[in-house]
């Protein structure tokens, strides 16, 4: 049994136990669950004495030693220092899992799952889910042979990866995640091996689908750098990208990255990453699924979460994530210091909005500049009409 298992048997043993529910506070904090960690620390205040309430306040259940929050106040630079994983998921989908081991089925997303983004849902449908689907059904596309392929751009932490896997979902593909950064090795042998059970693992688990994280580096390792056997390997995945368009195995292929500008030109070659999807900050829509799926089992007040939306515009995921956890170690550090039990309320979500700021802006800023000398032959045209719409920017 666990420390938890432990300390929830001696609490349903006696529900009163506030030494018990302080421990469990303080396990459920050092694994970064802060939701649990809040419930156990606020019963140990309820059925405690000030000697309790004295160990919570000195020791902090390290909850607060190195918070956002503490972050927020102490480094006005504080957003360019976070990232956490993207979720658009809505609230009750088939795709809000809990922690799996590796072991376990992780439940499929679906496109259905994620809240709004219809532009980048009908892009995907067009331009990948439709083609593969007719594969094999269609002469013209048994004679075009190969899998689909395709590109996802945009500002980091709005759900490429996510959207990776609805493509996987819909396709009823199996997912197999190749991060570049973390493939290319120095070392002789390791990733050529690598690669080449990757590869061959998909088409032992046809459909198949392999996504390709920050794609960016693979380029620009590409032409940077000296090292032979790393040169060796990126051309090996091209190579092997090319034998699947070449011999109409029924694999997808995915590609990601926050920098479309260092993607080198050969990898955007027909039958590679040739086709391109713009994958936006969250719309209203979509923001409001996030707040919803982010504050679902939180003590809250009965929130607007339109107006939560609303006040978010240009947010990433991630934004919206680190705004719901600045709000929940408010009430936390209200609970601690006070000793009052309350919920999450609209006064300390419209605060911890106001203390961060749209980690994307930076990156549109940045696209606008270049399409607007890069643009002749049209590839980013959706990001153009993106930003007309677009008055802050």
């Amino acid at each position: 049994m666990t420390k938890i298992d432990i300390l929830k048997a001696m609490i349903a043993r006696d529900q009163t136990n506030a030494l018990a529910w302080f421990l469990l506070g303080l396990e459920y904090a050092e694994r970064g669950k802060r939701n649990e960690a809040l419930h156990a620390f606020t019963q140990a205040l309820t059925h405690g004495d000030e000697e309790i309430r004295q160990k919570i306040v000195n020791e902090r259940s390290q909850v607060l030693e190195e918070t956002p929050l503490k972050k927020a106040i102490e480094d006005t630079d504080f957003f360019l220092a976070y990232e956490s994983i993207p979720t658009l998921v809505t609230e009750g989908s088939s795709a809000s899992v809990e922690e799996k081991g590796e072991d376990q089925e992780v439940s499929p997303v679906y496109l259905s799952d994620i809240g709004g983004m219809d532009a980048v849902k009908k892009a995907i449908q067009n331009k990948i889910i439709q083609p593969f689907q007719t594969m094999g059904h269609s002469g013209i596309f048994r004679k075009k042979g190969g899998g689909s392929s395709v590109l996802l751009y945009g500002p980091p932490g709005c759900g490429k990866s996510l959207f990776a896997k609805a493509i996987a979902g819909e396709c009823q593909a199996r997912f197999l995640h190749l991060p570049i950064t973390e493939s290319l090795s120095p070392y002789q042998g390791v990733n050529d091996a690598h690669i080449k059970e990757l590869f061959d693992s998909a088409r032992e688990q046809m459909p198949a689908l392999l996504f390709f994280d920050e794609l960016d580096a693979l380029s620009n390792n590409r032409g940077k750098s000296s090292s032979l056997m790393l040169r060796r390997v990126i051309d090996q995945i091209l190579w092997e990208i090319d034998q699947i368009k070449a011999n109409a195995d029924k694999i997808l292929i995915v590609g990601a990255t926050s920098m479309p500008w260092d993607v080198d030109p050969s990898c955007q070659r027909p039958g590679r990453f040739d086709k391109m999807i713009f994958v936006s900050p969250p719309d209203k829509e979509a923001r409001e699924a996030i707040f919803r799926s982010k504050l679902a089992g939180r003590p809250s007040e009965p929130l607007d979460f339109s107006q939560l939306a609303a006040w978010t515009n240009l947010y990433s995921a991630s934004d919206i994530e680190y705004v719901v956890e600045l709000a929940t170690e408010q009430v936390l550090h209200d609970i601690l210091t006070k000793g009052i039990e309350r919920p999450i309320q609209m006064s300390d979500l419209r605060e911890s909005i106001a203390a961060t700021r749209s980690t994307t802006i930076e990156w549109l800023r940045t696209m606008k500049s270049y399409i607007k000398y890069a643009n002749e032959d049209g590839l980013y045209d959706d990001v153009e009409c993106y930003l007309r719409r677009q008055k802050r920017l």
